[in-house]
């Protein structure tokens, strides 16, 4: 039996199916990634800056237009589509066999794609609320002209923040119970396009008990030794190869 099949067989068993993916998830799509050869932090984007540094609260409060200058550019991707694995994983919630995806991706296209049980760790690219009154603004707020270099609120003129995690900040207490509930209930475990090695969101995996983890990515990860089945290949293509065999 083959990977493809073997994974379609455990998820045609399977009652409680949970994914929990990171940025190799979304490059099918055309989203860069962070840690790869090509990816984000591989880049020189500024001549005093590292990606990581500008992507933190404390250069949000510091530089706050070279921030937002940098999320203009670098974080908000657009006409970007869902690909067959985030369709693949909607299909499998259609049938009821996945109950949940647990996200490190702040692009919001497992929700494009008809997935509903979804819980973004870092947040959404999508949504932008104001620091001081909590307004939300949609994301095309922030690219007009007339709210260039920094997005105030028009309620309030606070500051318009992208709804996401920064570094140095802690990721929501009630998405991460929700995420924790959701792995610890899984038969099934598929981890996918993720390093796991950004924390605290690669510690999910532990509280995983269940019968299956299957891990799908193109790099070896720490949890290798512990899966019952490694896929090396793009996740889209194994989601949706499997999803056709159920």
């Amino acid at each position: 039996m083959d990977s493809i099949d073997k994974l379609a067989r455990i998820l045609r068993e399977s009652k409680n199916t949970v994914f929990f993916g990171g940025a190799g998830m979304s490059t099918e799509s055309g989203v860069p990634d962070f840690r790869s050869a090509n990816g984000i932090y591989s880049k020189r984007l500024h001549q005093e800056f590292r990606p990581e540094e500008m992507a933190s609260h404390s250069f949000f409060v510091n530089h706050t237009e070279a921030f937002f200058e940098f999320y203009r550019e670098h974080r908000i991707f657009r006409n970007i589509q869902p690909n067959a694995g985030h369709k693949a994983l909607a299909e499998l919630e259609r049938r009821g066999i996945l109950k949940a995806v647990v996200t490190q991706n702040i692009d919001g296209l497992h929700q494009l794609a008809g997935s509903k049980t979804v819980y973004e760790l870092h947040g959404t690219i999508l949504k932008w609320p104001c620091i001081r009154c909590g307004r939300i603004y949609p994301v095309e707020y922030v690219l007009r002209e007339e709210n260039k270099p920094v997005p105030y609120c028009e309620d309030c003129g606070g500051i318009v923040k992208p709804g996401v995690v920064l570094y140095e900040e802690g990721l929501d207490s009630e998405v991460v119970e929700n995420a924790v509930q959701a792995i610890r209930q899984a038969d099934t475990l598929i981890v996918g396009g993720t390093s796991l090695v950004v924390y605290p969101a690669a510690g999910l995996i532990d509280y995983f008990h269940g019968r299956h983890l299957i891990l799908i990515n193109k790099t070896e990860t720490k949890a290798d030794a512990r899966a019952e089945l490694v896929i090396r290949d793009a996740i889209g293509e194994v989601l949706s190869a499997a999803v056709a065999k159920i």
